[in-house]
Order: C-alpha cells, then sequence, then structure tokens
C-alpha cells in the first residue's frame, strides 16, 4: 500500500495563507511586520535560500530586507549592524544567515541579536526556554516546521517512541527538545551511537537530519512508523534525501524530498516573524 505522504509543500501553503489574514490584521493597527536577513559573502546555497526567503515573506506581507555584505566584514561591524538593528522599531525579526565566513565568531554574533527579534530560535535565552519548557520564546524553524507538520497531519506525538538522528543545534537537539514537550519519549542517536539500527526500529516517530544520503535502510524502519526526512542531498544532479526511497514501502507517513520539511522552515521562519509583530502589541 505504501506509506501517506506528508506534503510539506501543500501545508506551507496553507500557513502562509493563514499568516496573510494575521499580518492583515497588524497592518490596520499600524505595524508592518519587519524581517532583516543579514547575508555575508558570496556562498550560492545561502544566496539562493535567502531569496526564498524574500519572495514568500512578500507573498505574505511582510516587510522582508536583505543586507548583503562583502565577506571580509570584521566582527566589530557586523555586531554594530546588529545592535541598530535591534533598536530598529520597524524590524522585528533579525536573521543572520549561516554559515558564516570561517574568520567571523558564529556564537558571538548569535548572541548579539535580541532574543525577541531571534527569529531563527538560536539564542542561548531561547534555546533555555525550550529546554525548560517555556512558552514566549522562538525555537527553530527547521524542528518548528516539523511539529506543525506533524499537527496537521493529526499525529500526536504524546506517549510515542521517538528517534532524531543528529544532534546539531540548528535541527537535532531542539528537534527532541519539542518532541519531548509534546511529551514523546525520544532518543537522540549520532555518529557514536551504539546498536543505531535497533534504536531507529523502535521509533514510531523517526526524524533523520544527518546529511547522508539515503543513509536508513527501509528494514530499519518500524512498519506504520512517521518517518521525517530532514536531509537535502545531491547524488547525480538529482536531490535526495537521508533516509532510502525503500522506506515508502514500511513506513506509515512519511515527507518527500523535496517538498517535504524544505518549505515548512521558510513558512515557520514567516510565523515566528509575525508572532514577534504581535507581542510588540502588547508591549
Amino acid at each position: 500500500m505504501g506509506a501517506q505522504i506528508i506534503d510539506g509543500k501543500s501545508i506551507a501553503a496553507d500557513i502562509r495563507r493563514d499568516l496573510k489574514g494575521r499580518v492583515d490584521g497588524l497592518r490596520e493597527q499600524g505595524i508592518i511586520p519587519g524581517l532583516t536577513v543579514i547575508l555575508v559573502g558570496d556562498d550560492p546555497a545561502s544566496q539562493t535560500y535567502v531569496r526564498s526567503k524574500q519572495r514568500t515573506s512578500g507573498e505574505v506581507g511582510i516587510n522582508s530586507n536583505v543586507i548583503e555584505l562583502p565577506k571580509d566584514t570584521s566582527q566589530s561591524e557586523l555586531i554594530t549592524l546588529i545592535n541598530d538593528l535591534n533598536q530598529d522599531d520597524k524590524v522585528h525579526g533579525i536573521l543572520v544567515q549561516l554559515p558564516l565566513p570561517g574568520h567571523l565568531d558564529t556564537d558571538a554574533v548569535i548572541r548579539a541579536i535580541n532574543p525577541a527579534k531571534d527569529v531563527d530560535g538560536f539564542h542561548p535565552t531561547n534555546v533555555g526556554n525550550l529546554w525548560a519548557g517555556l512558552d514566549g520564546g522562538f525555537a527553530p524553524c527547521t524542528p518548528s516546521g516539523i511539529m506543525e507538520l506533524l499537527h496537521r497531519s493529526e499525529i500526536e506525538p504524546s506517549g510515542l517512541n521517538a528517534v532524531v538522528m543528529g544532534r546539531s543545534n540548528i535541527v537535532g537537539k531542539p528537534m527532541a527538545g519539542l518532541l519531548l514537550k509534546a511529551n514523546a519519549t525520544v532518543t537522540i542517536c549520532h555518529s557514536r551511537t551504539q546498536g543505531l539500527e535497533d534504536h531507529l526500529r523502535q521509533a514510531d516517530i523517526l526524524v533523520v537530519a544527518i546529511g547522508r544520503a539515503r543513509f536508513v535502510k527501509a528494514d530499519w524502519i518500524k512498519p506504520g512508523a512517521v518517518v521525517i526526512d530532514v536531509g537535502m542531498n545531491r547524488v547525480d544532479g538529482k536531490l535526495c534525501g537521508d533516509v532510502d526511497e525503500g522506506a515508502r514501502d514500511v513506513a506509515g507517513y512519511i515527507t518527500p524530498v523535496p517538498g517535504g520539511v524544505g518549505p515548512m522552515t521558510i513558512a515557520q521562519l514567516l510565523v515566528n516573524t509575525v508572532i514577534a509583530a504581535e507581542r510588540t502589541l502588547l508591549l
């Protein structure tokens, strides 16, 4: 029969439609949600991603501004710019596109962003709020988008065994935190995990974010499991995920690559920006 495909592209379009109504409401109150993206250097993948963010922002009525800086921009110049944006009332969300050139201190740059404008959810304050189970912060966009995929697919994590492959600060760790907050029983697997296949076969929900093309095989997956493939790899000119295509014959639900998690990441960035703008009404 095969797995039910979780269509992230369609769900992201629904989210954008919902957001447009919220943005229209903010505009009626004199608030235009503003997102500023800082791009340092000329990395082609980053440029493509930033253009996509700017286009989708415009679709929902968010005022999106991209500041492009040369790759030899100094740490002090970048921090000064962020401080200026922190003070700008028209800017509700600040995003520094990663990765940064090697001479820049990524952690220091992230810490310089006002946590209330940190729509990427990487600031230590927002990370702490997530793991403490506190509301009011921002969680990183990819894990947040995955939780929305589950919610809109009527998949309830509470009480289920969830396995997250990968322990990055961008996906793996916050994904585990969000699943834990949703009352799943969570295991994080990584490159040092022993008995990896046995862990995976216990997963009712499996999130794979390791950047290795088709690494997870179909017979490692529990029949009927929910498989979320975060991978984005190019093999022979075609995009593929971290999960082998044969998994579709075993899983109950699965995200495609492309068209699964990717569109949700950008949609969640827009959600976080609108939330940041809405919160200014409470100040």
